[in-house]
């Protein structure tokens, strides 16, 4: 590719060695630990912490399997089945405190997030990744190979993300959630929650002359508008990732022309959660009228002034690589366009079930106290009414907000879905199958399970493509969880930033920042 030629090129020219990034953040999570947690809010700081077995190639900014690259692991081998990968590991890397890193460490790590090692993850966000995986092995202190149930291609991708790093043997798991410890170019330092995050060089890093910058400085400011005038008033070099919509970029396009800014997609869905396990809402009748009231455009040219993508639980072309053909996903209810048709049929089916201008359906709306939850949570609330239903907007902490999902103790949400991996293996099996905790709508389908099974382990791209538009065209269908839009927000950063490189289909992996630098 053109692009990450220029990008390597770039990074090659004369970096200067030295200064603090300074980034605000727009939250406080309740941890350090990637493992626990599930927000960009702690994968962003933290992923420059650590390493993994294999990564996404920092100056590739569209995330496929042609894109990842060594890291902890020199090369990789599948056996002739494709049941068991084989690494071998660098020599001579240490962990922040002075400790070898060795295959145990790998082992150690996947037998957490298997739920294998005596020691068990407070909560194990990404279980549903690994449930392929029937054990990890290690041949000395540099080969570790994983032995999985079923072929699954698409294992590598799940490696690379900024999601699944080497955690030590050594460190209790409990440990890294307040003093994270990794092998990474950076070093952690401190966690103010509500006041800031700080990271360090790591001086002993086993890239020679990485990293470039002394350190990372993150300050927690939850206002967006807040932030966003401290950024142009200079007192950051670089936005959170994908958090000015498109109405703040144009305030600072006009008050920092210096700054670079770019506009992506960000991996980011904004569904509607219905709690199927609940009534009334486990009447699919009713479900089927939530949906058809929706009018997606409108979210769209109110909160992103027309940019924003319509599509279905995997991320639209052409930034994503598994999304749904536009001429099919119309073919769905609801996606045709026609809103006052859709709401006719909505009212309809309101009616049957008893509600009505005079009997109205009261009900809380939770979002997670963010802007970019509770925006289109009002607009949400405000096309219900058109079918009776009076929406009352509920704001959940950070916190708290997954283990409240997670309890379905909810009965209708905004949720915003960003997902680390741009492959159908975790966007099916993390959100949709029957076993997964982070099911939160309660959705459960023997058939749509087994459609998962059957993409995940197809070998040629084109036919599982082929498999997974199915599998997405039944998500759709059966109203799993109504997908109102695809994102696009924009990431900015002051001129002196130099060698950072935006992922076009995942905000979650590209935070590394060895080959950052500050030109000032």
């Amino acid at each position: 590719m053109l692009f990450a030629a220029l990008a390597g090129a770039d990074t090659a020219l004369a970096q200067k060695q030295g200064g603090t990034l300074r980034v605000y953040h727009r939250d406080s999570p309740a941890s350090m630990s990637i493992h626990e947690e599930g927000t960009v809010g702690v994968i962003m700081p933290m992923m420059g912490v650590f390493n993994n077995l294999v990564i996404f190639d920092q100056h590739v900014p569209q995330n496929s399997m042609q894109s990842i690259v060594p890291e902890l692991a020199a090369s990789w081998a599948w056996s002739e089945d494709g049941t068991e990968l084989t690494f071998k590991l660098r020599d001579g890397v240490k962990w922040h405190d002075g400790k070898p890193f060795t295959a145990e460490d790998v082992k150690c790590t996947l037998d957490l997030l298997t739920n294998q090692a005596k020691e068990k993850l407070r909560l194990n966000f990404r279980e549903t990744w690994w449930v392929n995986v029937a054990k990890t092995t290690t041949n000395g202190e540099h080969e570790a190979t994983i032995h999985l149930k079923r072929p699954q291609p698409a294992l590598l991708a799940l490696l690379a993300s900024g999601d699944t790093p080497i955690y030590p043997c050594h460190v209790p798991a409990r440990d890294m959630r307040q003093h994270p410890i990794g092998t990474g170019p950076f070093k952690f330092v401190d966690y103010k929650p509500n006041q800031n995050i700080k990271i360090a060089r790591n001086p002993d890093y086993w890239k020679p002359g990485r990293p470039y910058l002394d350190g990372i400085e993150y300050t927690i400011i939850p206002n967006r508008s807040t932030a966003i005038l401290a950024f142009i008033a200079g007192k950051f070099d670089m936005t959170f990732p994908y958090e000015v919509t498109i109405p703040l970029l144009k305030d600072i396009e006009t008050q920092a022309p210096q700054a670079t800014c770019e506009v992506g997609m960000a991996s980011e869905s904004i569904g509607m959660l219905v709690n199927r396990t609940v009534a009334p809402f486990d009447n699919a009748e009713l479900r089927r009228a939530m949906a058809l009231t929706l009018d997606r455009k409108s979210f769209i040219d109110i909160l992103g002034q027309g940019e924003g993508e319509i599509g279905g639980a995997l991320l639209p072309p052409p930034e994503g690589v598994w999304g749904m053909p536009t001429e099919r996903l119309q073919t769905l209810p609801g996606y045709s366009g026609d809103t006052q048709k859709n709401r006719a049929e909505a009212q309809a089916i309101m009616q049957k079930l008893g509600y009505g201008p005079d009997k109205r359906l009261p009900v809380k709306i939770s979002a997670r106290n963010l802007a970019v939850y509770r925006d289109p949570a009002a607009i949400l609330i405000d096309q219900l009414k058109e079918i009776y239903i009076d929406g009352e907007l509920e704001t959940v902490e950070t916190a708290n907000w997954v283990p409240k999902l997670m309890r379905k103790d909810y009965k209708v949400g905004l949720n915003v879905l960003g997902t680390a991996v741009d492959d159908p293996d975790v966007y099916f099996n993390q959100n949709y199958v029957c076993s997964s905790a982070r099911n939160y709508m309660g959705y459960c389908d023997k058939e749509f399970d087994k459609m998962v099974g059957q993409q995940s382990m197809e070998a040629d791209p084109g036919e599982r493509k082929k498999l997974v538009w199915d599998a997405d065209y039944k998500l759709q269908q059966d109203l799993a969880r109504p997908i109102i839009y695809h994102l696009r927000a924009a990431t900015c950063w002051q001129p002196e930033v130099k060698g950072l490189t935006m992922m076009t289909n995942s905000q979650y992996n590209g935070w590394r920042f060895e080959d950052v630098w500050l030109d000032k």
